[in-house]
């Protein structure tokens, strides 16, 4: 079995090849580049440095968000443009799902935040311990309420992604049971981790067409929010 991983959800541009259990290519770049400027070259490499023939993928796993309305439509167009020209079915990894399965085998709750602003964040609750279950589906919440939750299980918890940075001393002021921050190899979106379950996905069945796939953003763009909420700028030109 061969799957394509692409994670563009965020600042991180990853794409990675799973043959048979094992991460044969892998290329990452946490840099602010436009994702429509990195993830088609970074593929281009990966294809020349392993010889890799795209006909003998066997689906294309793609982080479907939520995360940036930017990078998650970059994300998906390539999944769908590569799906569509290769015939291929895409598989459809919800983003915080994939961010957890990379601490797959963590001896506690794995919880990955990434930060949707305004005290919120995407997030969901991962017991990696026996397989991979979620406690909590990915989902948006106050950063407050989820530390309370946490509380409330009386498990050790680590946290990962780039919530972390923004939230790491309210969550140290408030976790009273013991929890600790994910190290750099693993503390952020990797396609490697996308295209490993995305190989658990396929041998299930959890595959769709290109044409099906869609992004899950979660929450509307805070343009279309404030508009509705009466609260965007107005254009005087």
């Amino acid at each position: 079995m061969r799957i394509l991983g692409i994670e563009s959800s965020s600042l991180v541009a990853s794409v990675a090849v799973v043959t048979d259990g094992v991460v044969t290519a892998e290329y990452t770049v946490n840099f602010k580049k436009t994702h429509s400027q990195t993830l088609l070259p970074m593929l281009d490499e990966i294809v020349r440095m392993v010889e890799l023939d795209l006909e003998t993928v066997d689906a294309i796993a793609v982080s479907g968000g939520p995360g940036s309305f930017t990078g998650l439509r970059i994300g998906s167009a390539t999944g769908k443009g590569l799906g569509l020209a290769l015939k291929k079915p895409l598989i459809h990894i919800p983003t915080v799902d994939g961010m957890a399965y990379g601490m797959y085998g963590y001896g506690g709750l794995v919880c990955p935040i990434m930060d949707a602003r305004r005290n919120q964040v995407y997030t969901g609750i991962y017991d990696n311990r026996e397989g991979f279950t979620a406690v909590r589906e990915q989902c948006a919440m106050d950063i407050d309420e989820l530390v309370d939750e946490l509380n409330n299980m009386e498990t050790r918890v680590v946290f990962l992604g780039d919530g972390v940075p923004v939230y790491r001393e309210r969550i140290a002021e408030r976790m009273t049971v013991p929890f600790s921050f994910a190290p750099a190899h693993v503390n952020r979106q990797r396609a490697a981790a996308v295209a490993a379950l995305g190989c658990i996905y396929y041998e299930e069945g959890r595959i769709e067409t290109a044409e099906e796939h869609a992004p899950d953003y979660l929450r509307k763009p805070q343009a279309e929010r404030e508009r509705e909420a009466g609260t965007a700028p107005h254009n005087f030109l």
